[in-house]
């Protein structure tokens, strides 16, 4: 149980430091900022449907249709993902499978 908790610890410290360092260069961490994905080109290259697309890689109509209409935008792990989607779908579906 203490092992677990000084890796807990450990983290906490690391990300508390990163916080702190704002915008200068923390040892070890290395930021990844993705790029902004047109999802409507993407997905026309693809020649998928809004529902297919969704269905596909696990996004809701709803969410994918704001997307396109701009609405919104994605973020986070969806933005992640769109950015592997649109430079590699193939190996997106593979793990999927």
């Amino acid at each position: 149980m203490a092992r677990a908790f000084d890796s807990i610890k450990q983290g906490l410290n690391e990300a508390v430091a990163h916080a702190k360092s704002k915008g200068s260069k923390t040892e070890g961490v290395k930021l990844y900022q993705p790029q902004a994905v047109d999802v409507s080109s993407l997905r026309a290259r693809l020649s998928l449907t809004q529902e297919q697309f969704a269905a596909r890689f696990g996004f809701s109509v709803a969410t994918l249709r704001h997307w396109e209409r701009g609405d919104r935008s994605p973020s986070g792990a969806s933005l992640v993902l769109l950015n592997v989607i649109d430079r590699n779908p193939a190996a997106v579906l593979q793990a999927l499978q």
